[in-house]
């Protein structure tokens, strides 16, 4: 997915409590300098926001302090999220425009989910071989820990090799 530029003097504002509106939450954010625009899209079946908005200010200076101090900060009671805003995408295609119709970038689509399902599959067979490697290096360490227990068993028959055995751990 190509890296949209971040617009860094607008701010996306998430968490809005349903009472807040465009007034309340130009409000909220206007001790931290001068604001161009605040939009909180509405829900077209509800004509409610969705819970979330749009500040932008005059100054990318005056967005960062913004951000800094809103981020995490409450309002009608609800923890806000406030981060720099992607570049605004209306409904029709990867560019955003307006005229491009909806199902314009439909071949795009279609190969990202190829690409998707590529790097899904490639996951999945990595994860299996590292579970494959751990399961063999699992086994590889019991049959030492099991060989280490014969020897074991073979120096109690022998009391020269346990006194040998005894001497080298001192001398290490």
């Amino acid at each position: 997915m190509a890296q949209q530029a971040v617009q860094k003097n607008t701010l996306y504002v998430g968490g809005l409590a349903e009472e807040v509106n465009e007034t309340i939450l130009h409000a909220a954010f206007i001790p931290f300098g001068d604001i161009k625009d605040v939009k909180t899209p509405l829900d077209q079946a509800t004509q409610k926001h969705r819970s979330f908005g749009f500040v932008t200010f005059l100054e990318k200076e005056d967005a960062a302090a913004a951000m800094d101090n809103m981020d995490g900060a409450e309002l009608y009671g609800r923890v806000l999220t406030v981060n720099y805003a992607l570049p605004e995408r209306i409904k029709g295609g990867e560019q955003g425009w307006a005229a491009q119709p909806i199902w314009a970038d439909a071949d795009t689509w279609f190969e990202r989910q190829q690409q998707e399902e590529e790097m899904q599959r490639i996951q999945a067979e990595n994860q299996a071989a590292m579970r494959a490697a751990e399961e063999l290096h699992r086994k590889k360490m019991a049959e030492e820990r099991q060989g280490e227990k014969e020897d074991e068993t073979e120096m109690k028959d022998d009391p020269m090799a346990m006194a040998e055995a005894e001497v080298s751990k001192q001398n290490n």
